[in-house]
């Protein structure tokens, strides 16, 4: 009887251990839910109705204190009660603006949030959800540039979409050009192309001739690096039968002397 009972309680000790044991197991699995943070409400009619919709830009952070935040979306519930969600990369500082850019007469969603990485760049898109539906109305690819250095400190920067050509002087920068090997006494070591980076970001503007607005968007050329900037290329959109059209090309230069070619 004596053994019965000892196996009996040594059964039950062994049980109980597997039970705390699996209840501590559980616990530590149990992963603690990320703070999600409404970083903006906005109030606008959004699918043509005339009644407003209610979008919460939400949004998870990298860690607590961080300010890059990892997980950006649009919470949007509309005046009929329709809940739609829109996930967006993640970026510093996100934002949504409201400007009817497909001319339909109903205001679209466009987002951004700056990648924190040189040259500007931003995180973009651009959504419609007139009479409810959603539709990404995508953003310009942007224009050709063409970009070379030339003998004497110059380089010629061209647009062949709307046949712009424009030589820069370089000269004031010869010193730091000999030194990194592409001259030498002025003339060029081996053919090398301006580096031209990819559209920064995109603005609603109002297009010369046009009803309604568009885009314009920044695009950087620079010389042998990054921040050796030469100038912007300042691009005109206007969203027509279904995509963006190019309009012109506008041509900023940094402090640099630039001449259009023909003049």
């Amino acid at each position: 009887m004596r053994k019965e009972l000892l196996f009996a309680f040594g059964a039950f000790f062994i049980l109980s251990l597997h039970a705390i044991a699996g209840n501590f197991s559980d616990d530590a699995n149990e992963q603690p839910k990320e703070a999600e943070l409404t970083i903006h409400t906005y109030s606008k009619d959004i699918t043509g109705d005339g009644k407003k919709d209610k979008i919460n830009l939400m949004a998870i952070p990298f860690s607590p204190d961080a300010l890059f935040l990892k997980e950006v979306w649009a919470e949007i519930t509309t005046s009929n009660g329709s809940k739609i969600r829109i996930d967006y990369d993640g970026g510093y500082e996100p934002k949504m603006e409201f400007v009817d850019l497909n001319h339909d007469g109903i205001k679209d969603m466009l987002y951004s949030a700056a990648t924190g990485g040189s040259g500007g760049l931003y995180d973009m898109n651009l959504h419609t959800l007139a009479g409810n539906k959603l539709i990404d109305l995508g953003l310009p690819q942007g224009p050709v540039i063409q970009g070379q250095f030339q003998d004497g400190y110059k380089a010629v920067v061209t647009f062949p979409d709307t046949n712009q050509s424009y030589t820069i002087d370089l000269s004031s920068r010869k010193e730091d050009y000999e030194r990194l090997g592409i001259y030498t006494d002025g003339k060029l070591n081996e053919p090398m192309e301006l580096m031209v980076l990819p559209a920064a970001f995109y603005k609603p503007a109002k297009i010369e001739g046009k009803q309604g607005k568009g885009l314009k968007g920044y695009q950087q050329i620079s010389g042998a690096y990054k921040a050796d900037g030469i100038g912007t290329a300042v691009s005109s959109w206007y969203y027509e039968n279904d995509k963006w059209n190019l309009i012109g090309i506008k041509w900023d230069a940094d402090p640099v002397q630039t001449q259009k070619m023909g003049d």
